[in-house]
């Protein structure tokens, strides 16, 4: 089994969508989704038309910012998060979401092939606040190889 590298992040907004102190976030945020999926190593995106849905859905607050992507490896994805305009977005916000005392980010490995869920992602984050890194939860700081492929053999 070939393995990528799923990830998750949550932010709680300070501000409504509409706020202006929240304007800087919002009109970038197409601008740095485009740059994601054009990035090499990029496999998929979690795509929503109410950026709002998954909080009310699976975090049951309206001001819980969702995003899940999947690449295709570890480099791939700190490319794109510290080498990109993305890390100017990222660098900023504490202007933007209030600091919570549990993980906002989580990472783990996804098999080819398959599309993680939000509720899976939900658990990823729970798994981390809860047990810290482990091969179901960790982070860039503590990360945690891709499984061994398990080789088959034939008993004939």
């Amino acid at each position: 089994m070939k393995w990528h590298l799923a990830q998750t992040n949550i932010g709680t907004a300070k501000f409504t969508y509409d706020d202006p102190r929240f304007a800087e976030f919002v009109d970038n945020l197409d601008r740095i989704n485009v740059l994601a999926d054009a990035a090499p190593g990029f496999v998929w995106r979690y795509v929503q038309e109410d950026e709002y849905e998954a909080g009310r859905e699976v975090f049951a607050d309206e001001r819980v910012l969702f995003n899940m992507s999947v690449w295709e490896s570890r480099e791939a994805l700190m490319d794109y998060v510290y080498k990109t305009d993305h890390v100017d977005i990222l660098r900023k916000r504490a202007e933007w979401f209030v600091l919570l005392d549990r993980p906002v980010m989580a990472l783990w490995w996804q098999p080819v092939g398959t599309i993680p869920t939000v509720t899976e992602a939900r658990h990823r984050l729970d798994r981390l606040a809860q047990a810290g890194p482990t091969e179901d939860a960790f982070t860039f700081r503590h990360f945690f190889e891709a499984p061994a492929d398990e080789e088959t053999t034939d008993d004939r």
